[in-house]
């Protein structure tokens, strides 16, 4: 297998025409590769400047997830915190798991961030949202995002060998001369799920909300960290 390790967009762009797959981290794909058999051509976005930014509104996708701090809002901090074992941390990246996990660690948090993503194709680099991301797994450059006036998130404990762990987060998003907007999205074993309410309302008009959402269905234990997140956040409210 050729690794290459583009340096500059355009360069990137040669290798994705060329064929070249994406490698992330490798915390995922190698041992499938070890299995299955390794491509001719790797790419890694390791040494592309773009794809390495860490700052108050955007993440890049080769940034690994040690590296994620208080730059960032709580909510994608906690979560990067809690992806596998420090090991696991200093050599997955926020594409990585974004795009080439199932477990998705960093999606909830994407998600109640109202994220963009910026992606790179052999034709160009161009914008699109995480929906399109998740399906159609295309080369993620970096995620950009807003400043929420406050975030939480909770992963639950999970059985060994059982399904993946509750992922709870949540963000309170200030809306530019209309009310406050909540978004609170759960992973839900392999499936997550999202819901916005609006910020205005106390927090039971706003759970009633949520709950009237695609977050209806939840297990108990989902809605058990909603009740207590959701309080929290509404306190900020006018804070921005």
């Amino acid at each position: 297998m050729l690794l290459r390790l583009p340096t500059s967009v355009p360069e990137a762009q040669e290798c994705l025409a060329e064929g070249a797959v994406p490698i992330g981290g490798a915390t995922l794909v190698w041992a499938t590769w070890q299995r299955d058999g390794f491509p001719e051509l790797a790419i890694s976005l390791s040494e592309l400047p773009e794809a390495n930014v860490i700052g108050k509104e955007t993440v890049g996708s080769a940034v690994v997830l040690h590296r994620i701090d208080t730059r960032v809002p709580d909510v994608l901090r906690l979560a990067a915190a809690t992806v596998g074992t420090g090991a696991v941390r200093r050599t997955a990246t926020v594409g990585g798991n974004i795009v080439g996990s199932t477990l998705r660690c960093l999606l909830p948090p994407a998600l109640v961030l109202d994220a963009r993503a910026t992606v790179l194709e052999s034709d160009g680099v161009r914008e699109a949202d995480l929906a399109e991301v998740v399906a159609k797994r295309p080369l993620l450059l970096t995620l950009r995002w807003r400043t929420p006036i406050a975030s939480a998130y909770r992963k639950l404990p999970g059985e060994a060998g059982g399904e993946p762990p509750l992922v709870v987060a949540s963000a309170l998003h200030s809306g530019d001369g209309t009310p406050e907007r909540l978004r609170v999205a759960v992973r839900d074993g392999y499936d997550v799920l999202s819901g916005t309410a609006l910020g205005g309302a106390d927090a039971e008009e706003t759970l009633d909300t949520l709950r009237a959402t695609g977050l209806g269905d939840l297990p108990a234990a989902a809605w058990d960290v909603v009740r207590a997140q959701v309080p929290r956040l509404l306190e900020h409210r006018g804070a921005d």
